[in-house]
């Protein structure tokens, strides 16, 4: 079956989900792949009356989606119960498929629609996921709550947006020693380059850029370490970061 045919059958669609898991040498129970599917239902279903995403093709969904998010453990050791914020996360990815796949996870989900996190929280529930929050803020806002700022392993983000700007989102929510990590497509060397200035700003250092291929995509994550704290000055004022990357 090709990623962008349908899966018809319960069957079908286990059948090609354990095979795409299988091929990235993911291992999963009954009970996860369960969940998996229960998420791409509710997502599909919620889509009809709010743009959650658009793929909706279940093998897309799982290619995209899915294993997108998980492939995270390519460069971070996800089976320690780590602290994790996933800034911007739209309809749950990565932090979703990650929180599935990687149960001991603690997982902070954070998005500026609401409508999205009564979602997030309605999945939570019928997934029967623990340890796992879903948060209406802005990451200008969150970023500066002492429960939030500088308390995370690890701050992940899928978010479209320039480099510099999910830093600025991203690296305040990382203690000294933790690492942002971005999702980003496979040609990265010139945003990299652009986003020296606010990584030596915020405290980061680019520790590692992982390329990729997910099917016919080039996808990257870049690996970035906290080594010192950040200033209080940032994140700035909601909306400037977006507007004025550093």
């Amino acid at each position: 079956m090709e990623s962008g045919e349908e899966c018809d059958s319960l069957e079908e669609k286990i059948k090609y989900m354990s095979h795409q898991f299988e091929k990235k040498n993911f291992a999963f129970s009954d009970e996860q792949k369960r969940k998996f599917l229960l998420l791409y239902e509710m997502l599909v279903e919620k889509n009809k009356v709010m743009n959650l995403t658009g793929i909706t093709k279940f093998p897309e969904v799982v290619e995209k989606h899915f294993l997108d998010s998980i492939l995270l453990n390519r460069v971070a050791d996800l089976n320690k119960p780590i602290k994790v914020i996933d800034v911007g996360t739209g309809a749950g990815f990565p932090g979703l498929p990650l929180k599935i796949a990687f149960p001991n996870l603690k997982i902070t989900l954070m998005d500026s629609l609401n409508k999205r996190v009564v979602f997030l929280k309605e999945v939570i529930n019928a997934l029967e996921l623990e340890n796992i929050e879903a948060v209406h803020a802005r990451a200008e806002e969150l970023a500066r709550d002492k429960k939030y700022r500088e308390n995370f392993d690890l701050s992940v983000s899928r978010a479209v947006a320039n480099l510099s700007t999910l830093q600025e989102y991203c690296i305040p929510f990382v203690k000294i020693g933790g690492h942002f990590i971005s999702y980003k497509s496979g040609e990265i060397e010139e945003e990299l380059q652009m986003s020296e200035n606010a990584c030596r700003i915020l405290g980061g250092k680019v520790k590692q850029v992982y390329k990729f291929h997910l099917g016919e995509q080039k996808r990257s994550f870049v690996v970035i370490e906290k080594c010192k704290n950040s200033p209080k000055a940032y994140p700035r004022k909601a909306g400037t970061p977006l507007r004025q990357p550093l």
